[in-house]
């Protein structure tokens, strides 16, 4: 079993997620899932910090917003910076197309892990793009996702990694291949108002840039669906880990929907 590929951060995730109950569906292959996260973890034990908390409140979010997407008929789904994220394993389906966009170095890695563990991926198409460089659209395009259909996009954990500015030219390229119908799920890092408690954020900050991966940019809360909006997504909801509308909570972090 390999580690050392594996950032810290994403071995963290990946030993959480290892206890956090999960979305069920009679279809889909959790052992998998499972398997990979275990391989990723190796003998890391993270500890039950306020970070499991958030950790947990946003798998579950994903988790249902995805299989009400596919038992709605969504027929295509783009894990956007996709790092480890088994759920293209854990809900597979026949009918179901997804797609994989991620750095080259990290999905080489991930594809190593999966042949190793006899794990079949073969559902999965990956889309190898560099989010600072590359245009992820055409990334897709090239390995046949079909921009005539309906996709759902998911982007978990990666906006606060990204400039403004880069996480901008994302949503627009992928927005570009977005067929009417599709959505975009996306965790969205926001900057704290005067007079809010910022000691979540500030905590936040620290972990990361301890794991030498500090976090790049934030949003003002008042720019949140204008920035959206000027990539060509309108955001229809936007709320914190609890549920509560980002607008009457003081927390950094925001669970983010937006329609094509």
């Amino acid at each position: 079993m390999r580690q050392g590929e594996a950032s810290l951060t994403a071995r963290r995730v990946a030993g959480y997620r290892q206890s956090f109950p999960r979305v069920e569906r009679p279809y889909g292959d959790p052992e998998a899932d499972q398997r990979l996260q275990a391989d990723v973890a190796g003998d890391l034990q993270p500890p039950a910090t306020p970070m499991a908390r958030y950790l947990r409140a946003r798998t579950a979010f994903f988790d249902r917003l995805v299989v009400e997407a596919i038992d709605e008929g969504t027929a295509q789904v783009v894990v956007v910076g996709a790092g480890y994220d088994g759920r293209s394993l854990r809900y597979a389906r026949p009918d179901v197309r997804w797609f994989e966009l991620d750095h080259p170095d990290t999905q080489a890695d991930k594809r190593e892990r999966l042949a190793e563990l006899g794990i079949d991926a073969a559902h999965v198409t990956f889309a190898a793009a560099d989010f600072t460089a590359d245009d992820p659209g055409e990334a897709l395009r090239r390995v046949g996702h079909e921009s005539a259909q309906a996709s759902l996009f998911l982007c978990e954990g990666v906006a606060g990694y990204l400039t403004n500015g880069v996480l901008g030219g994302l949503l627009t390229s992928l927005r570009d291949v977005a067929a009417p119908g599709s959505s975009f799920a996306i965790t969205v890092l926001l900057e704290p108002r005067p007079g809010d408690d910022a000691s979540t954020r500030t905590l936040l900050d620290a972990a990361v840039s301890r794991m030498g991966e500090p976090l790049a940019s934030a949003l003002p809360r008042s720019d949140l669906e204008p920035f959206f909006q000027s990539s060509g997504w309108t955001v229809v909801h936007a709320t914190d880990p609890t549920g509560t509308p980002v607008d009457e909570s003081e927390r950094a972090s925001a669970f983010v929907v937006a329609h094509a």
